[in-house]
């Protein structure tokens, strides 16, 4: 009996073909699939990851960040809203809206322009020249905020952002649709009610002349400092980069020195009584300020041949001459050359003269604002409201 042969399988005619066609189109969809990517994944691909996360950073804010706007002014809460008061009152309202958002945890939607009152803003820089031109006495009535102030190092302490940001455009564009519940006006509320309106609401429009916050009493009364959270000398050492590098610059070559700040100016202020009777409501200020008095006050202060740096607002030139039979006298003025190309109003200059006076060996200020200050008068800076005479003449001196 023959044994039949097991018959072997033979694979077909067509698997060559198949395997061929298999390949091929495995090539023709990697193919396809690599044009989909360099044709839209290529932009994705080269997209560094820090810009990513940037991105992310800002989607981020815009969605789920709350925000406090103070209004388009910062000289109030207080009593001059309606007009524009100097740098000193519109900085006290600007550090009170910052401890606002601090205690709400909210980003603080900060005025992109700071008004400047023409009193403070006489470009001509002191002892600049006997004769200053009419353009150096130009007055500006604002100028940007962020010339002023380097907003990314206040944005370390309490997070900033110009009211003319695009996004602050977006998140009023997008509050603006959701009613209450995006934006929330603050006036005459409880602090229930305001606790609510901080919960949900994306953006609080504080009513800055009845402001109802009261965690900050200097907010209101400029002597309570029970409930300060940012010094006073927070939004002068925020200076924009500019500035301080310029103040830098200058006491680099000032070397070793001495300072003091002479307030005289706007704060001369006189009046007649019912009598014809001058009088001010510092009587003492007039004469302490003046050079011969300088001299006096300072020598136990102060050693003879020290570089004494002066900063004031008093416009008449060679004011402070007589001090130079003691010390080496520099202005701001001498320093003209990296002054002028940075510097547009008083605000900038004050600005940068408060550096310096912050970095002297020795600072004596107009006003005695802290026990241990040294000052040139004893006459009390704030809330004094007796008109007296004037007194210029004082025993030793």
């Amino acid at each position: 009996m023959a044994i039949p042969k097991t018959s072997k399988i033979k694979p077909k005619s067509r698997s060559p073909i198949f395997l061929l066609t298999v390949a091929i189109t495995s090539i023709a969809i990697l193919y396809l699939c690599s044009s989909l990517i360099s044709t839209t994944g290529s932009n994705t691909l080269q997209i560094p990851i820090s810009r990513f996360i940037d991105k992310t950073k800002s989607l981020h804010r815009t969605d789920t960040e709350k925000f406090l706007y103070w209004g388009n002014r910062i000289d109030c809460p207080g009593k001059h809203c309606e007009s524009c008061e100097g740098l000193g009152h519109q900085e006290s309202s600007l550090r009170c809206a910052l401890e606002e958002a601090i205690f709400l945890h909210r980003t603080f939607v900060m005025p992109s322009r700071m008004c400047i009152n023409p009193i403070h803003n006489n470009k001509g820089i002191l002892h600049h020249s006997d004769n200053v031109s009419s353009q150096e006495r130009w007055a500006a009535s604002s100028c940007a905020m962020d010339t002023l102030y380097d907003l990314d190092l206040i944005s370390n302490t309490v997070p900033v952002i110009l009211d003319n940001s695009k996004t602050y455009f977006q998140v009023m564009s997008t509050s603006m649709k959701l009613g209450s519940r995006g934006v929330a006006h603050v006036e005459g509320v409880t602090r229930f009610d305001l606790k609510e309106r901080n919960h949900y609401s994306k953006i609080l429009l504080i009513n800055r002349t009845a402001n109802p916050l009261s965690w900050f009493m200097e907010c209101k009364d400029r002597k309570n400092h029970t409930s300060l959270l940012l010094p006073h000398s927070f939004l002068p050492s925020m200076a924009s980069k500019r500035l301080r590098d310029a103040a830098h610059e200058i006491m680099t070559l000032l070397g070793d020195y001495d300072a003091i700040h002479v307030r005289r100016g706007d704060i001369l202020k006189t009046r007649k009584d019912r009598f014809g009777v001058e009088r001010t409501l510092h009587p003492n200020l007039d004469r302490d300020t003046r050079p011969q008095f300088i001299l006096c006050r300072i020598t136990k202060w102060v050693p003879p041949g020290r570089m004494l740096f002066i900063a004031s607002n008093e416009k008449t030139p060679n004011f402070f001459s007589p001090l130079s039979v003691r010390y080496k006298i520099a202005y701001s003025s001498n320093y003209s050359k990296i002054l002028d190309p940075i510097v547009e109003n008083n605000y900038q200059l004050f600005m940068i003269e408060r550096l310096i006076l912050a970095g002297a060996k020795t600072y004596i200020k107009t006003y005695k604002e802290t026990d241990s200050d040294l000052s040139l008068t004893d006459d009390p800076k704030k809330n004094t409201k007796t008109w007296q005479i004037p007194v210029y003449t004082k025993e030793g001196c």
